[in-house]
């Protein structure tokens, strides 16, 4: 025991483990251990100090952990069906079928799948977590409301999925869902408001310029509305979502970590 003791104390003081964790040497007073925290890429997300009552599981629920982890998955199952689906009205629902049958690792397709349920639940547990105690008063009320555009983003990710597989399922799904989008406010063509944006005889806000139409890329449902989802799908809306992550991510550290009881 001793002598493994001694081997790893050499690694703590060596060079090489300087050069990464910037604490000199192994840390044995509270401002080494800051230190350690504050100069490590990984370890500096975190505060350098919480209570000791705010992390437990009872409390958190790692509702928010598991969301972020769920999101890992997806990222990493969504690159590799890449590699076999095509977004065309011509090939998508038989790769979907090959993806699920005839490619290898297959699975991959219905880890995705449930993967995508699993985090929508995740998400929402979590900010009814963050409701129920209180974790989103004075001074978190920021990030309070980055958390709720992350779970708009995260719905419009289902919601873009939803249609890839290009079924007769998600086929009328994605028309019900674009036909609410006809209803917006102000920027729907049959929505309340939109007369409000007309100048004169000119109306801004029709069925060819609406909320709608911008969804699906026309005025029905075809090969442009499958490609413009699977973009948004595929690179919009996660390269927003990582940015809005980062920011969350941030203001906790920067609130002092997760809330503490109320």
């Amino acid at each position: 025991m001793s002598d493994k003791k001694n081997i790893f104390e050499r690694i703590a003081e060596g060079q090489i483990w300087k050069s990464i964790f910037r604490g000199g040497g192994t840390p044995t007073t509270r401002r080494q251990r800051m230190m350690v925290v504050l100069n490590s890429v990984f370890l500096h997300l975190h505060p350098v100090r919480l209570p000791k009552h705010a992390v437990k599981l009872k409390f958190t629920w790692c509702m928010g952990g598991l969301s972020f982890f769920i999101f890992l998955i997806l990222t990493i199952s969504g690159i590799l069906l890449m590699f076999y689906y095509r977004p065309t009205i011509e090939y998508a629902y038989t790769d979907i079928m090959d993806l699920t049958e005839q490619v290898p690792f297959g699975i991959m397709r219905e880890i995705h799948r449930w993967g995508a349920h699993a985090m929508v639940i995740a998400v929402w547990l979590h900010m009814f977590r963050v409701f129920m105690t209180g974790s989103y008063k004075p001074p978190r009320e920021f990030n309070w409301s980055v958390g709720v555009i992350l779970l708009v983003l995260t719905l419009l990710l289902s919601f873009t999925g939803y249609l890839l597989p290009w079924d007769q399922l998600a086929i009328w799904a994605i028309a019900v869902g674009s036909n609410m989008a006809g209803a917006t406010p102000f920027l729907g063509a049959e929505g309340p408001g939109s007369s409000l944006l007309a100048i004169g005889d000119i109306n801004f806000i029709t069925k060819a310029s609406d909320a709608r139409f911008g969804l699906i890329g026309g005025r029905f449902l075809g090969e442009a509305t499958l490609l413009r989802f699977y973009v948004l799908h595929c690179i919009g809306l996660p390269f927003i979502i990582m940015i809005f992550m980062a920011v969350h991510f941030w203001r906790i550290r920067k609130d002092g970590g997760i809330s503490t009881p109320v």
